[in-house]
């Protein structure tokens, strides 16, 4: 049985040997997989090393394959009718979401990955945990709620709600433990504010953030535990791969890698070789049972940097220094800089004053030109423009024009924030 603290060899060895089933399970069957890695034996898989020769998965290629084959694609290793559950991303580059089938065993497995979450957070039979949002085809909150009910917890669902109703309902429950989207905890916060709800006196201990980074992002985290008066746990996951890290609550401000159920691998940025230990590079990750719908050395964008100082718990998974760092795909090039929206978060979520933002990257002219929008709680706002502009300014070491928009004016967002905005016809 592989714990947290298996020594790496064996748990390299426990890995090796899991990947050598899947490939024996999916391979012919899975028409994706047997295409891609035409002529390999399961047997050819002898180390690592060699199953790291095996060619990558892209999102590009699950979109096309599902283009191909619709509506959900080849990337299946059993009929149809053993499939009975389906779920799909928020949606890819092109705009068209993943749609992701399950049969009762790959569900399985992946509740499973969710009840090896749970004792890192710390949670306990005495916790009420609340899921306040409405259950859509993202996969995510629906493993959750299932696999913490199957283990027992005390579960409320807040689904047909308005958000202040929720907030109630939460109180009058008394629930411990909130799962939600950084920007839902914070907008729940902001409700709050305006109803005259104390949130910090109530009963909620803490929050398990998903679906963006900003769990990681040091003045979210902190914005978020101040208003609520509750730990915030960072959880990585994607709909087309599984639940994959959780933070600890011996260990905050890194994510450990449920390595039992996964295997991953860092590459340096630009290339197809690992980066080396402790350097920062895109994540990539096979699913080590999710045996009806596989990915395989699965290319998954998110950005991490493996830590390399020895874990003071014992364990020997390996954690995400500061969780997921950015994805691949999000750089914003403006005028000869290069930056990630998470290191805009990082500056605007420092100002209380705040409410909400948004990301406006212009490309109608020959350079692509940035600005940002702020909202006030109340106000006009302009003093806090000035003051954003010169904290990004002061840090990104280039200036950006931040003006403030009318208070209530911008989206608010239950599930994944969408803060980027592109206007324009695309920079030459």
């Amino acid at each position: 049985m592989v714990s947290p603290t298996t020594p790496t060899p064996e748990l390299q060895a426990a890995q090796l040997g899991r990947v050598r089933e899947l490939l024996a399970a999916i391979l012919p069957a899975n028409r994706f997989y047997a295409g891609k890695f035409a002529g390999l034996r399961p047997n050819d898989v002898r180390t690592l090393a060699d199953f790291a020769q095996l060619p990558f998965t892209t999102k590009a290629e699950l979109a096309a394959d599902q283009g191909e084959h619709p509506p959900y694609g080849s990337a299946l290793t059993f009929p149809f009718e053993n499939y009975a559950r389906l779920h799909q991303t928020s949606g890819t580059s092109t705009g068209r979401p993943l749609r992701w089938l399950d049969t009762p065993e790959s569900w399985e497995w992946l509740l499973g990955c969710w009840r090896v979450s749970f004792p890192f957070m710390g949670l306990t039979a005495r916790d009420i945990i609340f899921f306040p949002f409405s259950f859509g085809p993202f996969l995510g909150f629906w493993t959750a709620f299932e696999a913490a009910s199957r283990a027992g917890y005390l579960c409320v669902p807040g689904g047909g709600m308005t958000s202040t109703a929720r907030l109630r309902f939460l109180i009058d429950h008394a629930c411990t433990v909130v799962f939600a989207t950084p920007t839902y905890a914070l907008h729940l916060a902001e409700l709050a504010a305006k109803e005259g709800i104390d949130l910090a006196s109530g009963p909620v201990r803490a929050l398990v953030v998903a679906g963006e980074p900003g769990g990681n992002i040091p003045a979210t985290r902190e914005r978020i535990e101040a208003v609520w008066g509750a730990r915030v746990f960072d959880h990585y996951g994607m709909t087309e791969i599984g639940p994959v890290a959780v933070e600890s609550h011996d260990q905050r401000g890194t994510m450990y890698l449920l390595e039992s159920q996964y295997l991953a691998e860092v590459l340096a940025p630009d290339t197809n070789t690992p980066a080396a230990p402790g350097e920062f590079g895109e994540l990539v990750i096979t699913n080590l049972g999710r045996t009806g719908s596989p990915l395989v050395r699965y290319r998954t964008g998110d950005l991490v940097r493996v830590a390399t100082d020895a874990d003071p718990a014992g364990r020997t998974w390996r954690r995400l220094a500061g969780g997921i760092l950015g994805r691949a795909d999000d750089m914003i090039h403006v005028r000869g800089n290069n930056l990630y929206p998470a290191s805009i978060e990082s500056i605007v979520r420092r100002f209380p004053q705040v409410a909400e933002y948004r990301i406006v990257v212009d490309t109608s002219g020959s350079l692509a030109d940035l600005r940002i929008e702020v909202e006030p709680r109340d106000g006009d706002g302009r003093d806090l423009a000035d003051s954003v502009g010169r904290a990004v300014r002061d840090e990104l070491l280039f200036r950006v024009e931040v003006s403030a928009v009318p208070c209530g004016s911008l989206p608010r967002f239950e599930m994944k924030a969408r803060r980027v905005v592109r206007a324009g016809a695309p920079a030459p």
